[in-house]
């Protein structure tokens, strides 16, 4: 009988890109691969286009660290995905449970915990957050993005693992990622992205400054969902909700790149050695994660990083401005980073604590 893994994590594509990696392994390697996530989010649109993954949809909350009027209802929400959660485990009986956090997991990782499935969680930002602080509690194995990582957790429960990043980012093709935005290859390309949730002051920034940034650029626009706008429509602008497939080639042919400051995408900007600018969202909008993450990458000479309450007046468009004139810098110092290939450890580590 083929052993059996259960895959869990969502909110937002930083929440599923480790788990798309890991997957294809998982099944060529003959394992039965199942997945829990929400019943609408992100995560379902992104594991629905892997063949043999079926997919469980929960109920899921989001636990506030303010006041809310959800905050009411939503502990309703995750007692009633617990239980739906503890019965697909029931039914599936997995081996071993795959944890990349977000707030959908933790019903996940509560229903395998019942079932005594051993847990593994991934920790992609330097600090862990409120989900996988909860969901530490009840793991066998929590494996770290950032060595710092360690100081916050149980020593014997911690594994530092290292930035995983997905193998289809090798083989992206920067003509095919000109052909696929109609662009043209003696104009430098931008690539700005702000999230899988998209950022709304990053996208006014852009759409403010278009006219100068076309002068230079040739735009890839990530703006998130229900956030692009369609009376937009100049040569050399190209704006998406969210790519997938063809998103390993835009990276590619990218010259520098805009970003939020999560954790796996800016690794996965520099195993492909792209200068970036890094917006990383303000304390009053998160818990500061992506501020370390991005203080972390300009200390090593990665990025240059602009707060998001200094995203005004002419700020974006000079920071961008400098990150292009420095480049190489970037590139240089990107080059002497010791990024290597983890995924296939964290696989064995997996393998290794499954019953």
């Amino acid at each position: 009988m083929n052993k059996r893994i259960l895959f869990t994590g969502g909110g937002s594509a930083g929440h599923v890109t480790v788990n798309v990696a890991l997957i294809p392994k998982f099944i060529e390697d003959g394992w039965d691969v199942q997945y829990i996530g929400s019943e609408s989010g992100i995560e379902k649109q992104l594991i629905s286009a892997i063949k043999h993954v079926r997919y469980f949809g929960i109920s899921t909350g989001k636990l506030r660290r303010y006041f809310d009027w959800n905050n009411v209802k939503d502990p309703f929400r995750i007692v009633k995905g617990v239980y739906q959660a503890y019965q697909v485990i029931k039914k599936y009986k997995p081996d071993v449970i795959f944890s990349k956090g977000g707030f959908v997991s933790v019903p996940v990782v509560l229903g395998g915990w019942l079932h005594r499935v051993p847990i593994v969680i991934h920790e992609s930002d330097m600090t862990p957050g409120l989900a996988n602080r909860i969901a530490i509690l009840f793991a066998i194995k929590v494996c770290t993005t950032f060595p710092e990582t360690k100081q916050y957790l149980r020593a014997d429960k911690t594994e530092h693992i290292g930035a995983i990043v997905r193998e289809d980012l090798k083989h992206g093709n920067a003509v095919r990622g000109l052909a696929y935005c109609h662009f043209i290859r003696e104009k430098a390309v931008l690539l700005i992205m702000g999230g899988s949730l998209g950022s709304q002051r990053i996208n006014q920034a852009v759409r403010a400054h278009l006219t100068d940034l076309l002068s230079h650029f040739q735009i890839v626009h990530i703006c998130g969902k229900g956030q692009v706008d369609s009376s937009i429509n100049v040569r050399g602008y190209q704006q998406f909700e969210y790519i997938q497939r063809e998103l390993s080639d835009i990276m590619v042919m990218a010259d520098i790149v805009v970003s939020r400051a999560g954790s796996n995408s800016i690794f996965e900007f520099l195993s492909l050695r792209k200068p970036m600018l890094l917006i990383p969202l303000s304390k009053e909008a998160s818990r500061g994660d992506q501020i370390v993450n991005a203080k972390s990458f300009e200390k090593l000479g990665y990025c240059e990083v602009l707060f998001d309450e200094d995203v005004t007046g002419d700020t974006f468009l000079q920071a961008i401005y400098r990150v292009y004139e420095n480049k190489a810098k970037y590139v240089e110092s990107m080059k002497k980073s010791e990024i290597s290939q983890t995924l296939d450890k964290l696989i064995a580590l997996i393998q290794k604590v499954s019953k």
